[in-house]
């Protein structure tokens, strides 16, 4: 299990000192200077001690913070998830390799070995806290020894103590420390220009730099927390000398997730309150877990050919703290090659197949998808400078050229609207059959351009388990799982009552769903119609869109009728 020699990193894992040094995030603490902000800045007849007084305050706090959060965590732990304490014997009762690895890498670190935890819940995750390396817990759940084999189980414990070795818990919390800092400096310039219009150009520049520096931020954050993930995958890999054992572990903790949701009828307290601090992320976990349960590890494989080669899979990671569960794999891939060990999951065809694909209508599609996504801000902008020329032209007093101006604004909104509604839900009347697996192992899927499909299958569940206002269904065939997503015409309203008062009894029917299929993080279909036995169910997922542009653009041709009373008469 002890490493010969180092193990080459994967290329795409990043640098893990350059993102620890790099990265600012607001998370949590942002509550704190927020807070700040208003009562010693906003407002204060002296800011500049208020700024000061503020950062003092948000160092001290965010130290003590820092001290007490394995303590606070403790508590937490018991009280919300009945988190026991347990001894490595006991661990070792459960996987004798995970505690022998334990053991030696905390011998060979000179590491105290890490205060254990074991909650009680079958849904299967792990992860871990604390200040030092000496006061790290690793807490794991029972669902972790239920879905996982003793070298899969080791493997995921050698993933934790990665970020034990790294430290990744003094680093994430002087990157909080220096963000909420940024902030609190943006409020001070922007409080000062609003007192004093008289004060110098830069004051505003520097109210607007250290905004964009707390919003980048927010992402550089999120990048840290994937390069950790990357960096504690490499870890484990190292130690175990067993890559496969934690890609396996990945796509089975997916899958047992998604087990544990359609035996439960309420959600995991426990996935939804350690999301961000989780080995993997529920959210992005039920396409995986059910391609995996009903159609294996080829299936798998196919759908990682979105996650590593759509360019919309690069820019939604962006807002994860977990990276694409095929970049993981892959990177783990090249970690079994390294060793002279056969990879559990077939990558090379994935990435032949990958490369061989129509680039230009790849990145064409998605040079698209971002057009269509601004079409309504670009046609606003261009409706307004085209509005004032042309009102200024014809005469119109300053009241009259607001009028036409606004008129013109909402008219290209409107029509925008529509425009941008036409194309992302296209005709469906000749939708094909098709199945779950077909749909997610299309790399060319997207996540506005919806595609219309049929489907097969069965309700199995709510979208939600446990909310019973929740409109959104579960529905699976032979192939996998995709969350149904239903759109009453009355809005929010109307979906509510259809949660509560109509999904229950569509539970467990079969029938036909037609719909949009929309590709992402967590993929789904916005539902036009479910055809039951003994019923029917539409939906109407374009219906608000519609009349919204359609609004819009008569009461902007009002606006313009208006306007074109106002114009002066020209002369015969």
């Amino acid at each position: 299990m002890t490493a010969r020699n180092p193990l080459p990193l994967a290329a795409g894992s990043g640098s893990l000192s350059l993102a620890s040094t790099v990265t600012l995030s607001l998370l949590a603490g942002m509550v704190l200077v927020l807070s700040l902000a208003v009562v010693l800045i906003v407002d204060s007849s002296h800011p500049g001690l208020g700024l000061l007084a503020s950062i003092v305050i948000t160092v001290l706090v965010n130290g003590l913070v820092f001290l007490l959060a394995p303590f606070l965590m403790d508590w937490m732990q018991q009280g919300l998830y009945k988190t026991r304490w347990v001894s490595l014997v006991e661990i070792e009762r459960k996987s004798r390799t995970t505690a022998r690895m334990i053991r030696q890498v905390c011998a060979e670190r000179g590491l105290r070995i890490p205060k254990l935890g074991l909650i009680p819940d079958q849904n299967p995750t792990a992860f871990t806290y604390g200040s030092f390396p000496d006061t790290a817990r690793i807490v794991v759940s029972e669902g972790l020894f239920t879905y996982l084999n003793d070298e899969e189980a080791a493997a995921v414990y050698a993933h934790e103590l990665g970020h034990v070795v790294h430290w990744d818990f003094a680093v994430m919390t002087l990157a909080y420390t220096l963000v909420q800092i940024c902030y609190l400096i943006y409020v001070f310039f922007r409080e000062s220009g609003r007192r004093d219009s008289d004060k110098p150009a830069w004051v505003a520049q520097a109210a607007i730099a250290a905004y964009v520096f707390y919003v980048i931020g927010t992402y550089l954050v999120l990048y840290l927390s994937r390069v950790r993930e990357y960096f504690a995958d490499h870890f484990a890999a190292e130690v175990t000398r067993n890559p496969n054992a934690l890609s396996q572990a990945l796509v089975k903790i997916a899958y047992g997730i998604v087990d544990q949701s359609q035996k439960s009828e309420q959600p995991s307290r426990v996935l939804e309150g350690t999301r961000a601090l989780g080995i993997f992320d529920p959210k992005a976990a039920f396409t995986t877990g059910t391609l995996y349960a009903t159609a294996g590890t080829a299936a798998v494989n196919r759908v990682f050919l979105w996650d590593l080669f759509n360019p919309w899979a690069k820019w939604l990671e962006l807002n994860s703290t977990h990276p694409l569960t095929g970049k993981r794999v892959r990177a783990l891939w090249r970690y079994a090659e390294a060793l002279g060990q056969r990879p559990a999951f077939d990558m090379v065809s994935i990435i032949q197949e990958g490369r061989s694909l129509d680039k230009g209508r790849l990145y064409g599609g998605f040079v698209l998808d971002v057009f269509l996504y601004a079409l309504p801000a670009l046609a606003t902008g261009l409706g307004l400078v085209a509005s004032v020329v042309m009102g200024l032209s014809v005469g119109l007093d300053p009241f009259g050229v607001a009028v036409w101006t606004v008129g013109w604004v909402l008219v290209a909104y409107g029509l925008s609207v529509l425009i941008q509604t036409g194309v992302m839900y296209p005709a469906f009347h000749r939708a094909p059959v098709m199945d779950v697996l077909t749909l997610m192992s299309d790399p060319y899927a997207s996540p506005l351009r919806r595609k219309p499909a049929r489907l097969q299958g069965q309700i199995i569940g709510r979208g939600d388990s446990g909310y019973i206002w929740g409109s959104d269904m579960q529905f699976q065939d032979r192939t996998g799982l995709i969350f149904l997503r239903y759109a009453s015409r009355f809005g929010a309203v109307g979906n509510l009552l259809f949660g509560a008062n109509q999904v229950k009894g569509i539970i467990g029917q079969s029938g036909e769903v037609l719909g949009w299929f929309r590709r992402g993080l967590m993929s789904h279909l916005d539902l036009i119609h479910l055809r039951l036995p003994n019923r029917t169910v539409h939906s109407y997922p374009r219906f608000g869109a519609v009349v919204s542009g359609m609004f819009w653009a008569l009461l902007g041709i009002l606006l313009l009728a208006l306007a074109h009373g106002m114009m002066p008469s020209t002369p015969a």
